[in-house]
């Protein structure tokens, strides 16, 4: 017999669950703008869907659908039928904009990326990578096979480092060091936000060569060649010696407890007395906060990427307490943790020579 006294959900949570259901279909809506060039296209004036349709090669009437799709997702405003402009949330996909995030979403839109996800049960029950198992070999070894996946994943990291690179500048005393190695720095657009900010400091930027692809571009536009090297290499072998702080930003993430000890190591070799490691990633909480500020602030995101880094790389993100015993397996000593709000939700890490 069914049983009759099971209450009637609450709208809004029935409303939660179809949100989150149709969130791959949103997230393809946000690749298919940022394809078509939409947000370009339209400008910074009302246009009709036909003329956008017309420069984008498409039709009129599934075009129309796409942009009111947008429009009800907050990206474009429609005016009267058929007219439409670009809301402030919808400007960001503008590849023109410095700080555009078209590369970003291209990327966490990549079906090389998304067909992984499609594995996550597995990777749950077995705690296998499945970006491995799928392809055959490990996400950044087919990145150095597909330099067009590769430039992609830079100019994502590098819009991904913009909010960072406006506030780390600011909020670190880099005035006491001399030198700072960026390892795993990629095109160095953190490392050039604290260079331009502290003119007496030096660089190292460190990465593969394939990391390295688009890193000389942007320090020659921030007229940095002559204060700044780049060095390719294998963090997991080495790292430069000859600097006094040694900077990691959403790296160790990417790896396994046994992989981040091994990267810390390797700054711990060359690092000199009264030298620092200063690490920027997320930090969990060691419970899960639900309140509506700390959602707001995060929507989960910082969650979804610990996933991403289950099912695509193998690595996590991780706690205060986690951060605390990689850094002691290293040989360092987590001094203080410091978030970054205008940042949210990374977080400054600075450690120490174990004692």
């Amino acid at each position: 017999m069914a049983n009759t006294d099971v209450q009637a959900p609450d709208m809004a949570d029935v409303d939660r669950i179809v949100r989150l259901a149709f969130g791959t279909m949103a997230a393809q809506t946000l690749r298919t703008a940022v394809r078509l060039r939409v947000v370009e296209l339209i400008g910074d004036q009302q246009r009709p869907a036909a003329e956008v349709a017309a420069d984008a090669g498409a039709e009129p009437q599934p075009m129309t659908r796409l942009l009111r799709a947008l429009a009800s997702l907050g990206l474009l405003n429609e005016h009267t039928p058929d007219s439409f402009s670009v809301a402030p949330a919808g400007a960001l996909l503008d590849s023109r904009r410095p700080d555009s995030l078209t590369s970003l979403v291209r990327l966490f839109t990549e079906p090389v990326i998304a067909r992984a996800w499609e594995h996550l049960d597995d990777s749950v029950r077995t705690g296998d990578i499945a970006f491995d198992a799928v392809y055959g070999t490990d996400f950044f070894s087919h990145l150095a096979q597909h330099p067009e996946l590769s430039a992609e994943f830079n100019a994502a990291m590098s819009q991904a480092a913009g909010a960072s690179a406006a506030v780390l500048p600011g909020a670190y005393d880099f005035g006491r060091f001399t030198k700072v190695t960026d390892v795993g720095g990629g095109d160095g657009t953190l490392l050039a936000a604290v260079l331009d900010a502290h003119p007496r400091l030096t660089g190292v930027l460190y990465d593969t060569a394939e990391g390295l692809g688009q890193a000389r571009k942007t320090l020659q536009q921030h007229g940095l060649m002559e204060r700044c090297s780049l060095i390719a290499g294998d963090f997991f072998r080495s790292v430069p010696e000859g600097s006094d702080l040694y900077l990691i930003k959403s790296v160790l993430h990417d790896w396994t407890d046994e992989q981040a000890v091994t990267i810390l190591s390797r700054c711990r070799e060359v690092l000199p007395p009264g030298g620092r490691v200063l690490i920027v990633e997320p930090v969990l909480p060691e419970v899960v906060d639900t309140d509506a500020e700390a959602h707001a602030a995060d929507g989960g995101i910082t969650y979804l990427s610990d996933l991403n880094m289950l099912v695509n790389l193998g690595g996590r993100e991780r706690t205060r307490k986690d951060f605390e015993e990689v850094c002691r397996r290293a040989g360092l000593s987590l001094t203080s943790v410091t978030p970054l709000t205008e940042a949210a939700p990374f977080s400054l890490l600075e450690a120490s020579a174990l004692t």
